[in-house]
């Protein structure tokens, strides 16, 4: 999943698609155990998706405390 396509998507679909990655990320590493993955390269792949997925969501959640943080740090002067 591009960055830019993360940045579009909803909280609640933030959420369902970091859930899907991470399940996808533990039915990789089955297969891998079990010797039945032959493309390695997704299990890095769907590792970036989970850490892109990871920085929108902290993107949001300091976006949401400098809205705050600012009106705090005014208020207490």
């Amino acid at each position: 999943m591009e960055i830019a396509k993360a940045r579009t998507l909803s909280e609640q679909e933030l959420l369902d698609e970091l859930a899907s990655a991470r399940r996808h990320l533990y039915d990789l590493r089955f297969q891998l155990a079990t010797r039945q993955l032959t493309d390695y390269s997704q299990i890095s792949q769907t590792r970036k998706d989970i850490a892109r997925l990871l920085t929108v969501q902290t993107e949001r959640k300091l976006e949401g405390g400098a809205a705050s943080g600012s009106s705090v740090a005014a208020g207490g002067e």
